[in-house]
């Protein structure tokens, strides 16, 4: 992104927050506080259109499983697919992850697979990141997230395009699939989802309150009824009872999990070697982040002892290039840095320095759940067929009342 185009969204955002109370910020929120009014009746009909079948909707006898939020961004979806996912593979499902792969360069033709011929290729393929074998696609192609999730994640499948109901015939045709995880799903109405997860961020739970474009809410708060599991992350202290009362005034019935991201090692970026986390205690650090919650990034290495000299943050998915990355460097060495750390998603963006005079990080992140850990293996049981999913459950019903 140029630095113009990242100026924008800084302004767009200083409005949608409230930040700036400048005059014209005054009104704009004004005037995009009436196209946030026809969005929310477009969401609402939307969704009951989907559920009562008045748009078409891909019903497959595999198992659905959507992951997403009702805000734009920031929640942490990545690790919770990733734990998912690697649960349902340990439990012995084939798992397809299905993922936008957002931001991701289209291939320049399509990639060649058994029994497929070019010209079906382009009909009937997704971007293939990885089967249940091998990884196939490099970070540009795939999107930074499906590329990771690929990496970590021996055994499952990692598809993406935007048609992802084509992804998802794509592998129960050819990788013998039988359970989706949909990354992001919660809009994709395309498909329809069995099992729905739904991630609130105890720091921002709904957002700005006030849905796109005035606020960052893509639904309205009520539509927290469609889930069947509620996951509370990035939990710094235990949830307030006002939010779980809320929570629950909108879906009395689904299963809550309350977790934290938690830093586990670090990696050497290019030679790979590891390091536990006690290797940040006291050493000068400087840091490099493109992730929408860059504050949680740097709090979690305050926690583990880093003296943090400067923090470089950029818009979520930013696209890194040489010169940035050789000026960090550069700076890092001024300042005696004795280690730089990335996230472990924007190391699959980071791009070698010219000169590697500060060995290079990123910070390895899992999800450890702090209450709830029952709700969340009866979610893994119905998942799995293991348990019936009582018909008071369904978000089909739920969803068509009070709307």
């Amino acid at each position: 992104m140029s630095n113009k185009g990242q100026e924008l969204e800084q302004w767009g955002e200083g409005i949608i927050s409230g930040r700036d109370r400048s005059p014209l910020a005054f009104v704009m929120r004004r005037i995009l506080g009436v196209f946030a009014i026809l969005f929310r009746f477009i969401a609402i009909f939307r969704v009951r259109n989907y559920r009562t079948g008045r748009s078409e909707q891909a019903d497959f006898a595999s198992m659905v499983v959507s992951v997403g939020n009702l805000t734009m961004g920031g929640t942490g979806k990545t690790p919770v697919v990733e734990k998912l996912s690697h649960e349902l593979s340990q439990r012995g499902r084939k798992v397809a992850i299905l993922s936008r792969g957002y931001k991701s360069k289209a291939l320049k033709k399509p990639q060649e697979w058994p029994g497929i011929t070019p010209d079906e290729a382009y009909d009937i393929m997704p971007k293939v990141v990885s089967d249940h074998e091998q990884n196939y696609l490099k970070p540009p192609y795939s999107g930074d997230e499906p590329y990771m999730l690929a990496k970590n994640l021996p055994g499952v499948a990692v598809l993406v395009g935007k048609d992802r109901v084509k992804s998802a015939t794509f592998a129960l045709n050819h990788l013998d699939t039988d359970t989706f995880v949909l990354d992001d799903g919660m809009q994709y109405l395309k498909l329809k989802h069995k099992f729905e997860i739904v991630l609130i961020d105890q720091n921002a739970p709904f957002g700005t309150e006030a849905l796109i474009p005035r606020g960052t809410l893509r639904e309205p708060p009520q539509h927290l009824r469609r889930a069947d599991l509620i996951i509370i992350t990035k939990c710094k202290e235990p949830t307030s009872d006002q939010l779980l009362a809320r929570i629950r005034k909108y879906n009395p019935t689904a299963g809550l999990v309350q977790c934290r991201h938690e830093a586990v090692e670090l990696e050497n970026l290019f030679s790979g070697k590891r390091e536990p986390l006690s290797y940040l205690d006291g050493k000068h650090v400087s840091a490099i982040s493109g992730i929408a919650v860059p504050m949680h990034f740097e709090n979690l290495l305050k926690k583990h002892g880093a003296d943090i000299l400067f923090h470089k943050s950029f818009p979520d998915h930013h696209n890194f290039v040489q010169k940035e990355i050789d000026r960090f460097m550069e700076r890092s060495l001024r300042r005696d840095a004795k280690l730089v750390v990335t996230t472990e998603k924007d190391a699959v963006r980071f791009l070698k320095p010219t000169e590697l005079d500060t060995p290079v990080y990123f910070l390895r992140i899992e999800i450890k759940i702090l209450s709830g850990q029952e709700d969340w293996d009866r979610a893994m049981e119905i998942i799995c067929g293991g348990e019936h999913k009582e018909p008071v459950d369904y978000s089909a019903e739920r969803i068509l009342q009070g709307l």
